[in-house]
């Protein structure tokens, strides 16, 4: 190496040092694929650093210079550095530098930024480090963690010295700023682990949360590793060994990550995923390596976070003296709460008898001052859990505990999110324990199925909180007038239960949801409402946003299945639960009006007896009598109300209300018909904009609209599309504004123009637009079917496929290359997938023969198959 020093501008052969710096990165990838340690890699790698960066301080002859240090900081302080960690330094002298060492300085800094290092750097005086260390919380942690790579080892020791000084960051004002730095880095997660793209380092449970603890525990107790925590007594020997198990898990996956990367981060995005389960040996069909490697993922985090919650408690009674002062309230022989915690009484309770562990559970949902376990009594519980020999489900005793917790009015407050934090569900029901961590490879789940589930559950809970009645108003009526909320209670916890094994989960979940009814003593009905539940808990979800829930047979054949008003109450609740956990950015107005009118609908159907179906003329009628008593009451004549309805069919009096049939004849009644009418409705319809759209009647008018309305950013959901009896199109379009809500009324005039002028010209200038990122990681094979109907008269098809920029808009192109005729459209987007559902007729009027059905679909899957 030393021969190689002699040349280029720094007086060393840069080349070379590059060379041996891509070689060493190259050797260690492919250690880690030949399985190697990532613990000796992530030492190595350190190792390496330090004998380049001594290297290098020789060749500028910095050993020369009195009094200076090459200090490392951070993690490589730790000895720790990844692939793209940055490499952290303190350049350390105990007086100002002079001009000429300081240029020196510079040429070294600058020498390892050539070299293509992540060098963060300071250059300080001991007395710099301390007073800026004093004001920085960060700063300060770096500096706990100085250690020397070379130069003169008396000014490190001087720096030590003050750093590890009392009046430094006193361990009760450090202990404090750490917690208060972790709340706020949880809050910027969402306080959870399961985020779609989760942070390796800095998510709830991540490496931060180690590091939380290390910085802690050497601040107060001179710890310098989990190993001398463990001496301390604040780790067992087996925490000790989970906590080094959860840390070089998260090593591996943060190694993998990087190896796949150019540039720093740490995130587990979808584009890196697959790569990264492929580089730690996670291999299966489709996305199945990727789901494997999250769940193992997630379920490290998961302990980390549970370790990481129980010794800061334990470090706030050491370092700040809480709680042994605290005031204890007794509640049974076997429990009592310490200030707002609860504690066991016994030192081997849950070991002795486990069934109070439901106990625990109880105490937590009938006393709303308790906040948490204290940490003396999760460590007994996690090594009960541990201990365990069979599932709680087992022990009768138990059973009878948990039907007493479902039954208990505020199980859902808190006592359910902390039986799931801390494993009470997984110890209890192995099918629970095999959907921990289990996550889908989609933009749509946004939570993995254990915490989907907890979430429905805290949903179910808000129901009962007249707050959110301008949210669920339905929900909030019907939720508190259940009598038997326990069945809904288990059909939430059932309703996912079993994902992830192959097959139908709502099948599946169904048999298993009826076993355990019948296991813990409810009677065959009860168990079969909750089996039923389980069973089709999306049927409702499907009807109201894949269905034309305007037309009677729909309601029909739904309520038909629902079968009486009990179950629809049920159902309601269960599904706008389960809508707003799986997505925070799911649940709109217009889902919201849809569930209502479906809900509503039934409920007539039922009332009405499934014997009796709606007089269809009866309601065409009303709705004419209260239109045209709203238009005479602005002085239309009957005769021009008449003349202008004898042009229209049955079905538009039969699929608007009597206030939009007004609308439009106000409208058309003083329109000039050679133009193009355009309506847009100034208050919220269903929870979105109602654009109205009336003209001459042509080809390829729903792919101009959809492609105008797409260039505008605005999304359809719902189409009815019209023709009066001499061809005048008369279509309704739902349209919301990209975050779900109306369309502000002063963009009315502006879409407003622009689709007077596309159908003028009968072409939409539709500009190209990207991909979202995220959508190009995945692949959604197109899909089209066609479903059976009663009449015959009409095609019913659902279409499934990458939701694609003007995907609308390349569709209808299809339809009116083929002469096919859409009559209604329900547009759903879930996550990367469109599922769309359409009613179409040919160009004579009729249902699709079998031959156009064909031609249809391999149209439609050879325009969908690349997206722009």
């Amino acid at each position: 190496m030393t021969d190689t020093l002699a040349h280029s501008n720094h007086g060393c052969n840069q080349q070379h040092l590059r060379d041996e710096l891509e070689q060493f990165a190259d050797l260690q990838k492919a250690q880690f694929l030949a399985k190697r340690p990532v613990t000796e890699l992530v030492h190595a790698r350190s190792h390496f650093i330090d004998s380049l960066l001594h290297r290098l301080w020789r060749h500028f002859q910095f050993h020369e210079i009195p009094g200076l240090a090459l200090i490392a900081v951070g993690g490589y302080g730790r000895g720790e550095l990844h692939p793209l960690s940055d490499v952290d330094i303190l350049i350390l002298s105990q007086a100002a530098l002079d001009e000429s060492t300081g240029e020196k300085v510079s040429q070294y800094l600058t020498l390892l930024w050539d070299l293509r290092l992540d060098v963060g750097h300071s250059v300080r005086t001991i007395e710099q480090c301390i007073e800026i260390g004093a004001n920085d919380l960060t700063v300060a942690t770096n500096l706990q963690e100085a250690r020397q790579i070379c130069g003169c080892e008396d000014t490190f020791l001087a720096l030590e010295e003050r750093v590890h000084a009392n009046d430094f960051w006193p361990s009760e004002t450090f202990f404090q700023a750490k917690l208060d730095e972790q709340i706020k880095r949880h809050a910027r997660y969402h306080d959870t682990t399961y985020n779609l793209e989760p942070d390796i380092k800095s998510s709830p449970g991540g490496l931060r949360d180690i590091h939380t603890l290390s910085w802690i525990a050497r601040r107060h107790f001179g710890a310098t590793s989990l190993l001398e925590m463990s001496r301390f007594g604040f780790l067992t020997d087996a925490e000790y060994r989970e906590l080094v198990e959860c840390q070089t898990a998260l090593w591996r996956i943060r190694f993998a990550l990087h190896i796949e990367l150019r540039r720093y981060d740490n995130r587990l995005t979808f584009g890196h995923q697959a790569s990264v389960a492929e580089n730690l040996g996670f291999i299966g069909e489709g996305n199945r390596g990727v789901e494997m490697m999250m769940k193992e993922f997630y379920r490290t985090l998961r302990r980390v976070l549970e370790l990481n919650k129980m010794l800061l408690q334990l470090f706030d009674q050491a370092i700040l003296n809480n709680g042994e002062e605290r005031e204890v309230i007794p509640l049974s022989d076997d429990f009592q709460i310490r200030g707002h915690l609860i504690e066991a009484t016994k030192p081997a309770l849950f070991q002795a008898r486990p069934e109070t562990i439901l106990d625990l559970c109880l105490h937590v949902a009938a006393n709303s001052s308790i906040e948490g376990i204290a940490a003396p009594t999760l460590r007994q519980l996690r090594t009960a859990r541990r201990r365990l020999n069979v599932f709680l489900v087992e022990i009768p005793a138990a059973r009878e505990k948990f039907m007493e917790l479902v039954r208990q009015p505020n199980a859902l407050q808190k006592a359910f999110r902390l039986m799931h934090r801390h494993g009470v569900l997984s110890s209890y029901l192995p099918q629970w324990s095999q959907i921990v961590g289990q996550m889908q490879f989609d933009l749509f789940h946004v939570y993995t199925v254990d915490e989907h589930s907890i979430r429905v559950l805290k949903n179910l809970n808000k129901f009962n909180d007249p707050e959110n009645r301008e949210r669920h108003p339905i929900c909030c009526e019907v939720y508190p007038r259940i009598i038997k909320k326990e069945l809904l209670l288990i059909a939430a916890i059932f309703h996912d239960i079993a994902k992830g094994r192959g097959g139908d989960h709502s099948e599946l979940g169904a048999v298993e949801a009826y076993d355990f009814c019948i296991l813990h003593g409810l009677s065959r009905p009860e168990a079969n409402i909750v089996s039923w539940l389980v069973k089709h808990h999306l049927l409702m979800s499907v009807t109201a946003q894949r269905r034309d829930i305007y037309d009677p047979e729909v309601v029909t054949e739904f309520a038909k299945t629902v079968r009486d008003e009990e179950r629809l109450d049920y159902l309601i609740c269960l599904t706008v639960a389960d809508i707003c956990a799986t997505n925070q950015d799911l649940w709109n107005s217009w889902k919201r009006t849809l569930l209502a009118e479906l809900y509503y609908s039934t409920q007539k159907a039922l009332r009405r007896g499934l014997e009796n179906p709606p007089d269809i003329r009866e309601r065409i009628r009303h709705n004419q009598q209260l239109a045209s008593a709203l238009l005479r009451s602005q002085n239309f004549a009957p005769r021009e109300i008449e003349v202008l309805w004898q042009r229209f069919k049955a079905d538009y009096f039969l699929r608007h209300t009597h206030k939009q049939l007004a609308w439009h004849a106000e409208a058309m009644l003083h329109h000039d018909h050679e133009k193009p009418l355009i309506l847009l409705s100034k208050k919220a319809t269903r929870g979105g904009t109602e654009v109205f759209v009336y003209c001459k009647d042509k080809p390829k008018l729903f792919s101009v609209v959809v492609a105008e309305l797409d260039k505008k950013n605005l999304s359809v959901h719902d189409a009815q599309i019209m023709t009066s009896k001499d061809g005048y199109a008369l279509d309704t379009f739902m349209v919301l504004d990209p975050t779900g809500k109306a369309l502000n009324e002063n963009r009315h005039n502006t879409v407003r123009r622009a689709l007077v002028n596309a159908l003028t010209h009968m072409k939409s200038d539709r500009k190209k637009k990207r991909a979202p990122r995220k959508l190009l990681h995945f692949n959604v094979k197109t899909k089209v079917d066609f479903l059976p109907t009663k009449t015959g008269k009409k095609t019913m098809m659902e279409l499934v496929a990458l939701d694609m920029p003007g995907l609308l808009a390349k569709i209808g192109a299809v339809f009116a290359k083929l002469h096919i005729s859409l009559q209604a459209a329900k547009i759903t987007t879930i996550g990367e997938r469109a599922e769309d559902f359409f009613i179409l007729v040919n160009e004579h009027g009729s249902q699709l023969t079998e031959e156009e059905q064909q031609a249809l679909k391999n149209e439609l899957i050879a325009k969908l198959a690349h997206p722009e």
